[in-house]
């Protein structure tokens, strides 16, 4: 029996128009020469200054003047404690001084790629037989610098997708950094990333069993100034540290912003260079509370961490990361309900075969199990989830990833048995979609690969990226996908 795949006609690409405000760091000398320049100017110089830009750039962006005082405040913290505010600067020079410390960010001008989908909560307002869905993208910009979007959409009872018109102020979030942190976990983390006992133990033993990220800064700060010459390798220890406990925060964006509006943009030095390949999945309690969590890999350029987001309503996002043997590599996925009573998710965690890990703790992963190997030509190089496990009667459909000659990557499906998903009940023989000469061209050639995938109507919905430059979307049969998995 052959499956029809039929690839829709929606499509993403890079966007140089969405834009983000970032802080420009020009360092502490070029920072404090800087300042010096607009507090010496003439008052009604620096409105006339202040007044052009604003007129420039407002209409681009939300509460401008919030951002340019927020790094009026940023700019001062980086010359502290050599350089002093004065104790008269007039709103104006403060405004004026943070936007010459501000520059627009083009979040999506090389790449928009590597999509998941999921159930939007708003499910109001629908046609029969239609369902709201939001995507969520890797969107790659200058520097090759990483984060994730959103665009909202219909699948209609045709199986038609239908997306809304993206906004146009693009925005990053408002970040809190007062998780709580626990002292047992969190230095078992630093333990994980080969962390220097000697230097952790000191830092960590004027600390309560449960801490803030302050706290751990003022311990921190003690350490440093009981330790005025250190070693390069403990002023790694060091970084490390700080770069943990910098990996936990929470973001907020705006009500009054639309989804395409919001931006998760790399937060905390661990993900400095990019956050990657966010899995989205709707997530079903036993109690039938949903949340929504996703996968990520925080890249700093040296090592990636995998993280967790959590989100009731894509306002809110509590940013963590993951612990344990099960962590150890990227392409996680999780289930998206518990199996026999634990948390399940997939990895691959020496990059080359499929594994799963049950756990009581949604943030800690010990002891994961192979499940799959390379088996068909087309895999040979690796396999790997391409998003969450989607519930059926037959079992779990995953829809999967090969690498196989010339490092073509292409989509696979395989079934997990439902009570006990470590074992593979059948798996596609051939592949289920491979690059054409349309999609095979991109800034990585000969590339599909997806996040996640939905199932609407008896129809799979399988977005995907294209060679890791834009997006499309396909569709097949689920019933006819299933049959063709288990009956070859």
């Amino acid at each position: 029996m052959r499956i029809i795949v039929n690839r829709l006609p929606n499509k993403f690409y890079s966007n140089y128009k969405q834009v983000i405000i970032r802080f420009l760091d020009l360092g502490e000398e070029r920072t404090r020469a800087l300042i010096t320049k607009v507090l010496e100017m003439e008052e009604s110089e620096a409105d006339k200054t202040l007044t052009y830009t604003l007129r420039e750039f407002s209409k681009r962006h939300r509460n401008l003047t919030h951002k340019f005082l927020k790094h009026y405040h940023k700019a001062l913290e980086l010359v502290a404690p050599t350089f002093t505010e004065p104790e008269q600067v007039s709103m104006v020079k403060k405004l004026l001084i943070g936007s010459y410390f501000s520059m627009e960010y083009s979040i999506s001008s090389a790449a928009f790629f590597n999509p998941s989908i999921v159930e939007s909560p708003d499910q109001t307002g629908l046609s029969e037989g239609s369902k709201r869905v939001i995507v969520s993208f890797r969107a790659t910009g200058e520097g090759h610098i990483s984060s994730i979007v959103f665009h909202t959409g219909v699948i209609n009872h045709l199986g038609e997708l239908e997306f809304e018109t993206a906004g146009y102020h693009v925005d990053s979030a408002e970040v809190t950094k007062r998780h709580i942190y626990e002292k047992e976990s969190f230095q078992k983390k630093l333990r994980e990333m080969g962390v220097d006992e000697l230097v952790v133990k000191p830092v960590m033993d004027s600390l309560a069993d449960r801490f803030i990220y302050g706290e751990l800064l003022k311990s921190v700060n003690g350490y440093l100034a009981e330790n005025n010459s250190l070693e390069e390798e403990v002023k790694r220890s060091i970084k490390q540290i700080i770069w943990l406990a910098d990996s936990h925060y929470t973001i907020h964006f705006s009500r009054d912003t639309h989804i395409s509006e919001r931006v998760i943009f790399p937060t905390s030095y661990t993900e400095r260079k990019g956050i990657e390949d966010a899995r989205f999945v709707r997530f079903t309690d036993d109690n039938g509370e949903v949340t929504y969590y996703a996968t990520y890999s925080a890249y700093d350029g040296y090592v990636a961490l995998q993280k967790l987001i959590v989100t009731k309503d894509f306002y809110t996002f509590e940013i963590k990361p993951l612990h344990g043997d099960g962590t150890q590599n990227k392409n996680l996925a999780l289930f998206p309900r518990k199996v026999g009573g634990k948390y399940a998710m997939l990895s691959r965690v020496d990059g080359i075969n499929s594994y799963i890990a049950f756990s009581d703790n949604i943030n800690v992963w010990p002891a994961p199990v192979r499940i799959q190997a390379p088996k068909y030509p087309w895999e040979f190089i690796q396999i790997g989830n391409c998003g969450s496990p989607i519930e059926t009667p037959e079992g779990w459909l995953v829809i999967t990833h090969g690498v196989g000659p010339m490092r073509q990557y292409a989509l696979g499906a395989t079934l997990l048995d439902l009570n006990d998903p470590t074992r593979e009940i059948g798996r596609l023989r051939d592949p289920l979609l491979v690059p054409n000469d349309e999609e095979r061209e991109g800034y990585v050639p000969n590339v599909v690969y997806s996040c996640g995938s939905i199932v609407h109507n008896g129809q799979l919905i399988v977005p995907y990226g294209l060679s890791d430059t834009g997006s499309g979307f396909m569709s097949v049969s689920l019933r006819k996908l299933l049959e063709k998995i288990l009956n070859g």
